[in-house]
């Protein structure tokens, strides 16, 4: 079966970095769009970031100069460095396999930044 797990997320003052972690089993990885959302509270989802199969990379604005995505085909996993982390990045973190009409989902990992 599909499985994405994401790992990483924590605690963190504001200014602090977090390095988020997605491991899928289940797909090949490498022929997926790969994407990072938030949902923070009270808040709906967001796209965070975004990598395509083809290494085509997107950040929300809000996200520019401070986040980025990565993929390590080899190891079938997903990254986002997360640096000069502010309050308003504080949310569950959800990791996103996308290939045409499919898209599987992870469980989300908590991220919380204090400021």
């Amino acid at each position: 079966q599909v499985q994405l797990v994401e790992s990483g997320g924590g605690l963190v003052q504001a200014g602090g970095s977090l390095r988020l972690s997605c491991a899928a089993s289940g797909i090949i990885l490498m022929i997926y769009d790969m994407r990072w959302y938030r949902q923070g509270p009270g808040k709906q989802r967001e796209l965070v970031a975004g990598i395509t199969s083809g290494g085509s990379i997107n950040y929300v604005e809000s996200a520019k100069g401070r986040f980025t995505i990565s993929r390590d085909n080899a190891k079938n996993t997903v990254y986002l460095q997360m640096n000069s982390l502010q309050p308003e990045d504080t949310g569950v973190y959800y990791c996103a396999a996308e290939r045409r009409l499919n898209r599987y989902w992870g469980k989300g990992t908590q991220v919380t930044v204090s400021s």
